[in-house]
């Protein structure tokens, strides 16, 4: 029985180098460790792959053969995985039998793990058809904190992302040894780790980028995340 971690979340926020420092950490703990590069656009990494999909597509190609941007590339490049799933079957084979530890990094578009199903499917497959057992550990900037909009959005991003992938899931804030060079929290740590009241953050969004203009729409979208009762974080620091 497999087991393994997926790494998701948004561009920037820490996923290749989590991958890199779980890989290292596997490693000294004398663990069979993989790591399978799933985002085609990753073309500069601080690790070395042991499955790689720009073996399978290249993003560029796609790019310039069908006239697509980056997101419709990467939309593509999803979905031709899907479609050849069993190249990745056959690549993950002598892994599973040698009892490797699994570790997935992907792209950054969020349409992917959010609302896109090629994703979703080829880990149902994955589950189903090899008996693997993934968690979700989904990443976010930790700067974010130091906005109420942008805080926002990423707790009904990692909402999204929970509803939609169902797996064990842990969310992440990441680079929280980089907060202060992003601005003041106007409330502790604790308060955006553990998504305490967000009323107290809606009142306080006077002066904020959105103001009290979308006053009543934040307050309707915190009352949803909270409605829900998924959402927390763990803090994330690389020295630590």
């Amino acid at each position: 029985m497999p087991f393994g971690q997926l790494l998701i979340g948004p561009p920037g926020s820490g996923k290749t180098t989590f991958c890199n420092g779980v890989q290292q950490y596997l490693r000294a703990a004398r663990r069979h460790v993989v790591l399978l590069n799933l985002d085609p656009a990753n073309d500069v990494l601080p690790y070395e792959p042991d499955i790689d999909v720009c073996d399978l597509v290249c993003l560029e190609q796609v790019m310039a053969e069908l006239g697509l941007g980056p997101n419709g590339g990467l939309v593509y490049c999803i979905e031709y995985l899907e479609k050849n799933v069993d190249w990745l079957l056959e690549k993950l084979q002598p892994y599973e039998e040698a009892g490797a530890y699994i570790v997935i990094d992907c792209p950054g578009q969020v349409e992917l793990f959010t609302q896109h199903g090629s994703l979703r499917r080829v880990l149902d497959l994955l589950s189903k058809q090899r008996g693997y057992r993934l968690a979700a550990v989904h990443l976010v900037d930790a700067h974010l904190c130091t906005e109420p909009s942008k805080y926002i959005a990423a707790l009904l991003l990692s909402l999204s992302a929970m509803l939609h992938l169902e797996l064990p899931h842990v969310n992440v804030l990441s680079k929280v040894d980089l907060i202060r060079q992003y601005g003041r929290l106007d409330f502790s740590l604790d308060f955006y780790t553990e998504v305490q009241d967000l009323s107290y953050l809606v009142r306080g969004m006077g002066n904020d980028r959105f103001g009290a203009k979308h006053r009543k729409l934040s307050r309707e979208l915190c009352e949803l995340v909270q409605d829900f009762g998924l959402v927390s974080f763990l803090p994330l620091a690389i020295e630590v």
